[in-house]
């Protein structure tokens, strides 16, 4: 009997817990250009419609960049549901600023959900192949 490995997929109806960065509370103007609040509140959305499309089971939890905020904010979503993974968008982890943010989102997820996966968008658009990494289709 073999001890189960962190590379397992995941059965499809997990729950998903997808962080990221509430589109307000970005600075755009570290962003691309073209890139403003209503253009990324667009992508956000429409990356939204495609893991709605997709068929997984996902809550969206949209945070400012305070960590202390954002921890609250993860710590009372993970008290309403049991989330077998966790997505933690691109504005959190690419964006230097946002490294202790980064760090205490990490380890209240690990804190707070024992045994719970991990996966990293880059790019709202990409969320989906994100989930389908650990996720079982």
């Amino acid at each position: 009997m073999g001890r189960p490995t962190t590379s397992a997929p995941l059965p499809k109806d997990t729950k998903v817990l997808s962080i990221g960065v509430h589109p307000r509370a970005l600075d755009y103007s570290r962003m691309p250009a073209g890139i403003d609040e209503a253009a990324f509140t667009a992508r956000v959305e429409a990356g939204n419609a495609a893991l709605r499309e997709s068929g997984f089971d996902v809550v969206a939890c949209l945070i400012d960049t305070s960590a202390d905020h954002a921890e609250a904010t993860v710590r009372e979503y993970l008290g309403r549901h049991a989330f077998g993974l966790a997505m933690i968008g691109g504005g959190v982890r690419m964006m230097p600023e946002n490294t202790l943010l980064f760090e205490r989102l990490l380890n209240v997820l690990t804190e707070a959900a024992p045994g719970i996966r991990l996966c990293f968008n880059t790019a709202p658009e990409n969320t989906v192949e994100a989930l389908r990494r650990w996720i079982r289709a």
